[in-house]
């Protein structure tokens, strides 16, 4: 799920693997002078094969009311937890629509945009996708003017982004103080099945990831304490530590949605 990715301007093609994004190209007038983006009542088809959509710090305390909020990999990268399956985002509906008050990540938002490294040039170039679904000729927004200036959709969407790479890098520096203050510890979710006899079945685990310690954090020293609250990242960490209950809306989703799946 990383976003390093290789721009290649020269052919307009951008080579790495970035979710979501099947064929995304440097966005140019000469290549996508006639493009735009179509209205869709349901945009969103393209989520439902992200079941773990990654964060940015800033929004830990909104998508901590939709699901578990937890950190993967040796980058700690903070992801929202959208489904128990890989590739299936259980708020995402057959029509491309969210389920009502689910938080939808500015990651899924900012799509078809995004920004990749042009190591040649030393600049972050924006891309599109031009594979997504939305992305057609003459469509109801598009991405140049007549004159090959960027459309105000597109400059709307330029500062989304460039909103978006800040909030990246603050994730980053949210991160790294984490792992400075040695805050990490493997978790793992676990399911507790019934049996027919409504007895417990066996154990299982859902999944292992990194979250925070309270038992880290509680030996802190208080000037610590104190320092985390000013910077606002005590309120992120308890954000995240909050959103872990999640785990338990997520398996109910999926239990009461089994029944349904299986007369269908």
């Amino acid at each position: 799920m990383s976003e390093t990715t290789q721009a290649t301007t020269g052919v307009g093609q951008i080579t790495g693997n970035v979710l979501f994004y099947s064929q995304p190209e440097p966005l140019s007038p000469e290549l996508h002078g006639k493009l735009g983006v179509k209205r869709m009542d349901g945009p969103f088809k393209f989520a439902k094969a992200g079941h773990a959509i990654p964060l940015t710090v800033g929004e830990f305390p909104l998508a901590a009311v939709t699901g578990p909020i937890i950190f993967v990999g040796d980058e700690k990268l903070p992801i929202a937890v959208m489904g128990l399956n890989a590739g299936d985002n259980m708020f995402v509906r057959d029509d491309g629509t969210f389920e009502p008050g689910v938080y939808i990540p500015a990651y899924i938002r900012r799509y078809p945009f995004v920004f990749a490294n042009d190591d040649q040039a030393k600049q972050m170039v924006l891309c599109i996708d031009r594979k997504a679904d939305f992305v057609v000729e003459g469509g109801d927004m598009s991405f140049f003017e007549s004159d090959g200036k960027p459309s105000q959709y597109t400059q709307n969407c330029i500062e989304f982004c460039n909103n978006f790479e800040i909030e990246r890098q603050r994730t980053v520096s949210f991160v790294n103080l984490l792992k400075d203050l040695d805050l990490f510890e493997v978790k793992s979710a676990n399911f507790t099945p019934q049996n027919p006899d409504g007895t417990p079945g066996q154990p299982q685990k859902i999944a292992e990831y990194f979250g925070v310690s309270e038992e880290k954090i509680s030996k802190l020293p208080p000037e610590k304490i104190v320092e985390l609250r000013d910077n606002g990242a005590l309120g992120q960490i308890y954000a995240h530590l909050i959103s872990l209950v999640g785990w338990d809306r997520l398996i109910a989703v999926a239990l009461a949605r089994a029944p349904q799946a299986a007369n269908a």
